[in-house]
This record gives C-alpha cells, structure tokens and sequence, in this order.
C-alpha cells in the first residue's frame, strides 16, 4: 500500500497509481509517479509550473496515453476511457474552467448530472439544491449566462458542476490560478468543507502554502518525478519545502 494513505482514511485506496509515466514525443514529462488516494482523504500535489502536474491528472483521467497502473475502486483502469472513468466516479476540474458559456448558470450544473442521468439517477434537483447551498452566489445567478460571470464566479460554478456528478474522486487542477486572495480564500474554504463530506480529493495546486493547509498528505512533484512524500504537517516544516515553496517560513501548527 502506498504510504500516503493516512490511517484515518480507510483500509485501502479508493485512487492507486503506480508509476505513471507520460511522454510527448520522445520527452517525458512524467517519470514513474506514484500516489494514492483514501476514500475521504485529501491529497495534495505541489510543484513549479511545468513539473508534470496537470500532466498527471490528464492520465489519471485517461486524456493522456500513459504508462504504469492506475486503479480506481480497485479496479484497473488502462483500458478504460475517460466516460467509462466518469461514470465510475471520478471527476476533473480543469485549470481551464471550461464552462458552455451562453448556457445559464443552471443548465451548466444540469450538465454535470448527465452521466448520473444516463445511468438512470433522477435526483438532479436535489443534489442542485446542495449545490446552491454550498454556492448561494450560483443560486442568486442560476438565470444568468456562465459567460457573464466573474473569474471567482466562474471557479465556483465549475466546482459545482463537477459536485452534480456526485463524484467519488474529485481531481482538481489549480483551482485558486489567477484569482484575487479574498476568492482564494473561499474557494480553499469550500475545498475543505468538501473533504468533510466524505469526497475523496487529489489536489493539484502550485499555492503550496494554502494546499498543504488543508490536505492531510502531500506529494511534491518537480521535473516530473515525485521526489518528496509525506504528511502535510510534515511537509509544512521542512526546510527544502519551506524553502522552495513557502517563502522560506514553515507553517504555524
């Protein structure tokens, strides 16, 4: 079992992957990456700008041809594709924010139930209602077309898009990326709220400091390699860490 499996998370690892490499063309951008992920546990995964981050989540998701072993729910998912990895459970929020922009804010969370739809689920307006209750600015502009939304606006409406889904895994790719602090801040808030509902989350996040706040394990990824583990109490105080990613000052316990 991978060691980032914290012991209140669980006996086993909802998310597995073991040495994960992706290559463009003949340059590899992800060198033989392992984590795991517990069923309610949030992992993050720090790094500078082009370490193989979103790289990763891509082939985790199956938007990337990849090789090394990838296990979800236990089961392998090589050949699985990215529908098939949706159906199952497992979620990403792009660093893209993609939204149908002159679709209302309502139908865009519509648009997340669909495979849950497909499978015959019919709890849609419930599970929007939780939504709104998370996002109460998404119910206030539920008529208002996602195009006329603000950045933060924005970042919340595609989480909880990604929350219709009702998912069991939710891979999240630099969700603060070019917000103001104060959004910073309530975006974070509502990451951490989610872990306490029971979601299980892998955190890809260049803002180590706010990151490593709130998750319980932490991988730090650079030139594509994983090459420092640990819980995240841990991580916040030490030196190369610190150094590197924090601006020199551990985090407070």
């Amino acid at each position: 079992m991978n060691a980032g499996l914290s012991k209140a998370a669980g006996a086993g690892p909802i998310l597995d992957v073991k040495n994960l490499s992706v290559a463009y063309g003949k340059v590899e951008a992800l060198h033989g990456a392992s984590l795991a992920v517990a069923s309610g546990q949030m992992v993050t995964v720090i790094g500078p700008n082009g370490a193989g981050k979103t790289t990763m989540l891509a082939a985790i998701m199956g938007q990337l041809a990849s090789k090394g072993e990838i296990s979800f729910l236990g089961r392998p998912q090589t050949r699985t594709k990215v529908e098939a990895r949706v159906m199952e459970g497992m979620t990403l929020v792009p660093e893209t924010r993609e939204l149908f922009s002159t679709m209302t804010v309502e139908d865009n969370l519509l648009m997340g139930a669909y495979a849950r739809h497909a499978l015959g689920d019919r709890d849609h307006e419930k599970t929007m209602e939780e939504v709104f209750h998370r996002f109460p600015r998404m119910k206030e502009r539920r008529d208002q077309l996602a195009g006329t939304l603000s950045g933060g606006e924005r970042a919340m409406l595609v989480l909880g898009r990604a929350l219709m889904a009702k998912p069991k895994v939710l891979l999240l790719d630099e969700p603060s990326l070019g917000l103001a602090p104060l959004i910073v801040k309530e975006i974070f808030r509502i990451i951490a709220d989610l872990k306490q509902s029971g979601v299980a989350i892998l955190l890809v996040e260049q803002n180590a400091r706010a990151a490593l706040q709130i998750s319980d394990y932490g991988y730090v990824l650079e030139t594509g390699k994983v090459v420092l583990e640990g819980p995240s109490v841990d991580l916040q105080h030490d030196q190369r860490v610190t150094e590197t990613y924090l601006g020199g000052a551990a985090l407070k316990r």
